[in-house]
């Protein structure tokens, strides 16, 4: 699935020099709110595009996103979106993704 306006903004953040972090799921097991393939910018100055499924794991992600934008070094993180028996929440979906978060800088 091509998201144009994530490739919108990584061509706007390269234009203007601005680095940013894309996100990546790259491997999906159990129910998760989107597959492989899907993306996000993280912009430390215009905020977010595109989603990697929303709650507490994409703040994860949002989260190591500054420390690679930070440091421009990429990194993959298991965003684990599974709770307690004991836990109700709309965040918990079952399952994990692997994701790849990756410095994009404008030359």
């Amino acid at each position: 699935m091509i998201d144009e306006q994530v490739y919108r903004a990584i061509i706007d953040a390269v234009d203007e020099r601005r680095p940013v972090a894309l996100a990546t799921v790259l491997r999906t097991r159990g129910s998760v709110p989107r597959h492989a393939g899907s993306k996000m910018i993280i912009d430390p100055t215009r905020g977010l595009v595109g989603t990697i499924g929303g709650g507490c794991g994409e703040a994860d992600v949002i989260a190591a996103a500054e420390d690679v934008v930070r440091t421009g070094v990429p990194r993959v993180i298991e965003v684990e979106l599974t709770d307690g028996i004991d836990t109700w929440s709309q965040a918990v979906c079952g399952g994990v993704m692997e994701v790849l978060i990756e410095p994009v800088v404008g030359s």
